[in-house]
């Protein structure tokens, strides 16, 4: 398994392809790959499909009524109270699976300064893979 196998998989997990990073990330543990750089590669791949998400909602809320656009308007919904109430920190939640990515594209809505999206998108992404694959090896 490749690091860039794990990369675009992450990145497209962050992303409306139905990617997931997981299956990447343990096969790349089962063949022996650095722990370490797993988590780098995966952290960075899936902030960085964050990042399209960021520039949707930055550039492309328009075509929201259009079938391919990526987010349903209850997940917008969703993700605009979250952010309401608690600001840019919900963007440290931007890995959840319900909400999470709805969350990136609001942030852009918002118009949340990039560097700030990237850093605490960042930290989100980079905690829950720490868990992964802190998880997966204790059963790999």
């Amino acid at each position: 398994m490749s690091y860039w196998l794990i990369f675009i998989s992450a990145f497209g997990a962050a992303t409306i392809l139905p990617f997931y990073s997981e299956i990447a990330v343990a096969a790349g543990l089962q063949q022996g790959a650095d722990p370490w750089m797993i988590w780098l590669v995966a952290s960075i791949g899936n902030t960085a499909g964050a990042v399209v998400n960021w520039l949707l909602g930055r550039y492309l809320l328009h075509f929201q009524d259009r079938r391919w656009f990526p987010f349903k308007q209850n997940q917008l919904d969703q993700g605009q109270r979250w952010f309401n109430k608690y600001g840019v920190w919900t963007l440290l939640l931007a890995w959840l699976p319900v909400g999470g990515d709805a969350l990136t594209l609001i942030a852009g809505i918002l118009r949340v300064p990039l560097w700030l999206f990237v850093i605490l998108v960042g930290i989100g992404k980079g905690l829950r893979y720490a868990v992964v694959i802190l998880t997966l090896m204790s059963v790999l």
